[in-house]
């Protein structure tokens, strides 16, 4: 294996990937300078590069070494995973992080006149996709025989063409699917951005620098939907204060100088919290209520 001191990223160049992945990089202390070109960007705080390419070519640049670990989503990994295994298989490559943005769905979707009654409608039909293996493993699954008509890209069409009966296409908002007069039917995967890399260890000053990297990610994917609550209330009423909080609230009391009748509370909150949780944490005692994002955090 080739040796290098720096890590090298591939990350979407255009599209619904690119600005996310970049600004969790930056959220993990990663800064960077673009090329002229705006082909590549030179890691400047730390030993780590960015190769801007297309989505669909992350995994294979992966795969060959070229890069050392790729921005991408599921629903393309898969794809490529599912290609290599046909070909040679195995596949090398895997996910090492979901990174919960770039939500969207793989679904097979019918004109909208049509009835869909489960996986057995779908027999002998002309299904377009531009996912051929991962639709072929949904049909596998659901032991329906169809025809797989592959295009690469105008999938939605191919009904109003003529070419395919129905489709299995990314599905995100449904506007598309209504605007060809299409209705979604049923996801066959559900996809979101991920972190990808090869089956390998790295046996140079790559293996520190992605341990370190992956922390970061962790500590910043931890806290993605978290708060920290600030209050106070009166001694006398923190045990109805701390009922009122959320469960599994990470909670510290402290002591207020020169108020020994009153207490300060910080808490982290995780998951959803709104003005109707503030509000009964209020009704039970609370005063000075304060939410603050968190950007970061190491356990």
């Amino acid at each position: 294996m080739k040796t290098r001191d720096r890590l090298r990223i591939a990350v979407q160049k255009s599209g619904r990937l690119s600005e996310a992945s970049q600004s969790l990089l930056q959220q993990c202390g990663l800064d960077f300078r673009q090329s002229r070109d705006k082909l590549f960007c030179f890691g400047e705080t730390h030993p780590v590069d960015l190769l801007l390419v297309r989505d669909d070519d992350i995994p294979g640049l992966i795969a060959d070494g070229v890069c050392d670990l790729g921005f991408v989503g599921l629903n393309v990994l898969e794809e490529q995973q599912l290609e290599q295994i046909a070909q040679a298989g195995s596949s090398r490559l895997h996910s090492l992080r979901r990174l919960g943005y770039g939500g969207c769905r793989l679904s097979i979707a019918l004109p909208q006149e049509e009835v869909f009654a489960g996986p057995e409608s779908l027999r002998g039909r002309r299904i377009a996709t531009s996912y051929p293996r991962l639709l072929a493993r949904y049909l596998s699954d659901q032991r329906v025989t169809a025809e797989i008509v592959v295009l690469s890209g105008s999938v939605e069409i191919a009904p109003r063409l003529g070419s395919a009966d129905v489709i299995c296409d990314l599905v995100s908002s449904g506007a598309t699917l209504v605007a060809n007069q299409l209705k979604e039917a049923v996801a066959i995967l559900q996809s979101e951005a991920v972190l990808a890399a090869a089956t390998t260890v790295f046996l140079d000053a790559r293996q520190p620098m992605l341990e370190l990297l992956l922390r970061r990610l962790d500590g910043v994917l931890a806290v993605r939907e978290t708060r920290l609550l600030l209050l106070r209330s009166a001694r006398s009423q923190l045990a109805q204060v701390q009922a009122a909080l959320p469960t599994a609230a990470l909670t510290t009391v402290l002591g207020i100088d020169d108020q020994a009748d009153s207490v300060a509370l910080q808490v982290l909150v995780s998951g959803g919290f709104g003005w109707a949780d503030l509000e009964a944490i209020q009704h039970a005692g609370a005063t000075q209520l304060v939410v603050l994002p968190v950007a970061r955090m190491l356990a």
